[in-house]
């Protein structure tokens, strides 16, 4: 749900506003009140201590609402309430009335809306001015606090906005990014398919030439066109009994290959593809350039590592002189197993034949 998570981290910033706001409102004014006791004047004791009582109780409902996120009409009512007692209550000279007032006013701006926290900052402002006075000093001081207040809030939410924004972008570019690993892994994939199969045939055809026997060359584009057109392929990727796979490769080619099998080797079925994929180009390669007719394919376990060889005893070459246009063993073994998290090693030598040791999952 991208639209969800765009409006995530401002969503978030609002609610934890507008939920700490009431408190740090409640334990502040008590805290301020508790000095303000100190310079209430022996005669006023009794009203201070009601004044001190009143505080205390909006800051319980400020508290309350902090906690489970509502009642924000009323914290707003005993908001109002507060300032009021406090301004009118207050016969003697002190500083509490004023900053019972722009405590208030200052996380009024974090609570509600201009709409909201303007009218009603004015409208405690005029209360204080009539029961207090002294506006020279109070209104700019006022003002100056809930625009610096009030321009934090936007600030913030801008941030957190912007967080927003950035968070869509970076997980637009992993998409993206994801689909184009995808595809180039289908390209490699739809490489090592031709190689596989119709490119080898014709290899195979333009090589020999006339000694071709034509029911083989028939067999080989049957099964060429099974594998193209996606015959045999596994569309989920569960657990697949990778022998099974593999006996398959072996039935079907012209070698005699000498099996070592361990039974109950279970991987994933996109692995066993390719495996199964990577053990028919190594003994195709054998049949085509070892100059021998037999093979040896084992499958073992290392831990929890799945192990595929494929050995023979043939002609052998050095891998590292294999030119880099020749996809065979680099597109259809090596990239392949890179593809699904393993790995191939290929060993050979002239006159000493080939090991190629298939790897899954790679460490």
């Amino acid at each position: 749900m991208p639209g969800a998570r765009l409006a995530s981290a401002e969503a978030e910033f609002l609610a934890s506003a507008r939920r700490f706001a009431g408190p740090l409102r409640g334990v502040g004014l008590v805290v301020i009140s508790a000095f303000g006791l100190l310079t209430v004047p022996e005669h006023a004791l009794p009203l201070g201590a009601g004044l001190f009582g009143v505080i205390v109780v909006g800051a319980t409902v400020d508290c309350w609402a902090g906690l489970t996120g509502r009642a924000a009409p009323v914290t707003l009512a005993f908001a109002v309430v507060r300032v009021v007692v406090v301004c009118v209550a207050q016969d003697w000279p002190g500083p509490w009335a004023l900053h019972v007032l722009t405590i208030t006013a200052i996380t009024l701006q974090w609570e509600w809306s201009p709409t909201v926290a303007v009218p009603v900052t004015a409208g405690l402002l005029a209360v204080h001015l009539v029961a207090v006075g002294d506006a020279g000093a109070v209104v700019p001081r006022l003002v100056i606090e809930c625009a610096l207040s009030r321009l934090a809030f936007v600030l913030l939410r801008r941030s957190s906005a912007r967080v927003d924004v950035l968070r869509e972008r970076r997980a637009a570019l992993a998409r993206a990014e994801a689909v184009s690993l995808a595809r180039r892994r289908r390209e490699r994939e739809y490489l090592a398919l031709l190689h596989d199969t119709a490119s080898s045939t014709f290899l195979l055809v333009a090589v020999r030439g006339a000694d071709t026997e034509p029911a083989r060359v028939a067999e080989y584009a049957r099964h060429d066109l099974t594998v193209l057109t996606g015959g045999g392929q596994t569309a989920h990727d569960s657990p697949v009994d990778l022998t099974a796979s593999l006996r398959t490769t072996v039935d079907r080619g012209p070698l005699t290959v000498d099996v070592r099998w361990r039974a109950g080797v279970l991987v994933p079925a996109s692995v066993a593809l390719a495996l199964v994929r990577a053990v028919r180009e190594a003994l195709t390669n054998v049949e085509r350039h070892a100059g021998v007719p037999t093979a040896t394919l084992s499958t073992r376990t290392e831990g929890e590592r799945v192990v595929v060889t494929v050995e023979d005893a043939g002609a052998g070459f050095r891998p590292e002189e294999v030119p880099h246009a020749r996809r065979g063993l680099r597109g259809s073994v090596l990239e392949r197993m890179t593809a699904v998290g393993g790995r191939a090693d290929i060993t050979s030598r002239p006159g000493a034949g080939t090991t190629v040791r298939l790897v899954w999952p790679d460490g």
